[in-house]
C-alpha cells in the first residue's frame, strides 16, 4: 500500500487534530527514514525529541523483545524488575531520590504539582487560618502539556481559549525578571514550574543568572522548584539532564519524549526533601512503569549517562549550529540551541520551510512563531547530519533543486 491509501484512511478515521504532513512512513534505521511510496528522508525530530536511539536501534528493540517475551504488563500491585532497575538508574544519573513512573509528560507534570501541592498541605496545613499554600508559577511562553491541568499550568493564552474552565491555581510571570518572580512569590505559592529551555516556546533559554537566583529564592521561601525537562532532559542537551549544565538541583524533575526511545513513558521524581511525601493511594497509573516501555527506557538510560556518548551530542550540536551559521542566508536571524536541541529564528512562517524541507526529503519542526526547530536523534551520524544540511540549505537559500 502506498502514501495515498494511509493517508486517505488517516482522513476518513481518525481525529483531525494534527497539521499533517502528506507522508506515511514505513520503515527506518537510525536518523533515515522512509515513506510508503519508498522515499528516503532524513529525519531531524527524532518524533519530537523521542527516539534518542534513533530508529531500530539494535540494542533497544532487542531489550524490549527480550522484555515482551516474559511479560509486558502487570498490576502496579506487584514489583516489575525493569522498573525497578530503571528507578535505580534514574537516580544514579540525576541525584534524584524517589521515581514515579507513569506514560507521558503531561502526566509527570500533573504528577510533580501534586507532590508539590501535597508537600505545603502536610508541612503548613492548607485551609488553616492564613494558609493557602496551592498555588504554582510558571513562566510565559512555557509549554507543559495538553491535558486541562498542564494547560492551565502552560504560560500562553492561545492555549486557554477553548477548553475552560480551567484547573485554578495558576499563575504566570515573564521569564529571566527575578523581581517580577519575587513580587509573584505571595504566601499561597507552594511550587514553581520552569522549563530551562522552552522548547514548544521558541527554544528560548533562561539565563544561567535568573536560574540561580530562583534556586535561592524558592529554598529561602520553601517552594517547590519544578523542572520540566520532558524535552530537554535524557542527554538532549549534552548532559543527561539540562539543568546539569547550570549546577541547579531542583526539588522535582520531569522527563518523558527520550526516556523511552520510541516506547510511551513518563516520569517524576524528587529529592530527599520531597521521597516521603506521597504514600498509598496519593497516586496511581494502570499503565505507569510499563515492563515493554522500562526495559527499552533501561537501554537508553544506559548509554546515555555515558560521558563519551553525551560529549558527542555536544559535538554534534556545535557542528550542526556552525553549519547552519556558515551559511550565511539571508532569513536566518539566529541559530541557538544546547547539545542537539537546536532553534533557527527566521524571517518568515516557519511552518511553510516545514513544509517545504518535507518536500526535499528532511523532516524538520517549527517553534514559536518564526522558529524552526531540530531535535534529531542523539545517534545521528555527521553523514545523516550533511545530507540533511545539505537539504536545509537548498530550501532556506531560496533553491528549487537539492540533489538525494
Amino acid at each position: 500500500m502506498n502514501n495515498a491509501y494511509y493517508l486517505g484512511l488517516d482522513a476518513e478515521y481518525v481525529m483531525g487534530t494534527y497539521g499533517r504532513l502528506p507522508v506515511a512512513i514505513s520503515h527506518g534505521k537510525n536518523a533515515t527514514v522512509y515513506d510508503c511510496d519508498g522515499r528516503k528522508y532524513i529525519d531531524f525530530t527524532s518524533g519530537i525529541g523521542v527516539n534518542s536511539l534513533g530508529l531500530c536501534d539494535e540494542g533497544w528493540t532487542a531489550a524490549v523483545t527480550e522484555q515482551l517475551g516474559k511479560f509486558a504488563h502487570m498490576s502496579n500491585y506487584y514489583v516489575a524488575p525493569k522498573m525497578a532497575e530503571l528507578a535505580r538508574e534514574l537516580t544514579a544519573a540525576t541525584g534524584m531520590s524517589k521515581v514515579f513512573f507513569c506514560n507521558s509528560g503531561a502526566e509527570a507534570n500533573e504528577g510533580a504539582i501534586k507532590l508539590a501541592r501535597k508537600y505545603s498541605r502536610d508541612k503548613y496545613g492548607f485551609g488553616k487560618p492564613g494558609n493557602t499554600r496551592a498555588t504554582i508559577i510558571t513562566l510565559k511562553n512555557s509549554f507543559h502539556g495538553r491535558t486541562i491541568t498542564t494547560l492551565a499550568a502552560t504560560g500562553q493564552d492561545k492555549f486557554h481559549v477553548d477548553f475552560a474552565p480551567y484547573t485554578e491555581g495558576f499563575k504566570y510571570v515573564e521569564p529571566n525578571d527575578i523581581d517580577a518572580l519575587k513580587e509573584a512569590m505571595t504566601p499561597d505559592v507552594c511550587g514553581l514550574m520552569i522549563e530551562i529551555i522552552q522548547g514548544e516556546g521558541g527554544v528560548n533559554f533562561l539565563r544561567g543568572a535568573y536560574l540561580r537566583d530562583v534556586e535561592e529564592l524558592c529554598r529561602e521561601h520553601d517552594i517547590a522548584l519544578i523542572v520540566d525537562e520532558v524535552q530537554t532532559g535524557i542527554g538532549r542537551t549534552g548532559r543527561f539532564l539540562t539543568c546539569q549544565n547550570y549546577g541547579i538541583e531542583p526539588d522535582i524533575v520531569t522527563v518523558a519524549k527520550g526516556l523511552g526511545g520510541g516506547l510511551p513513558i513518563g516520569a517524576f521524581m524528587c529529592n530527599d526533601k520531597f521521597a516521603t511525601v506521597l504514600g498509598p493511594g496519593d497516586h496511581g497509573s494502570t499503565f505507569g512503569g510499563n515492563p515493554a516501555a522500562c526495559a527499552g527506557a533501561l537501554e537508553v538510560v544506559r548509554r546515555v549517562k555515558d560521558q563519551a556518548f553525551l560529549r558527542s551530542v555536544r559535538d554534534k550540536g556545535e557542528y550542526l549550529r556552525a553549519r547552519i551559521k556558515d551559511m550565511n542566508i539571508p532569513i536566518v536571524r539566529e541559530v541557538r540551541g544546547l547539545g542537539l536541541m537546536t532553534g533557527v529564528e527566521i524571517d518568515g512562517d516557519p511552518r511553510e520551510y516545514v513544509k517545504k524541507c518535507c518536500e526535499m526529503g528532511l523532516l524538520i519542526l517549527s517553534a514559536g512563531s518564526n522558529v524552526l526547530r531540530f531535535l534529531p536523534p542523539l545517534t545521528i551520524t555527521y553523514d545523516e547530519l550533511d545530507a540533511g544540511l545539505k537539504i536545509l540549505e537548498a530550501v532556506l537559500g531560496g533553491s528549487q533543486r537539492c540533489e538525494k
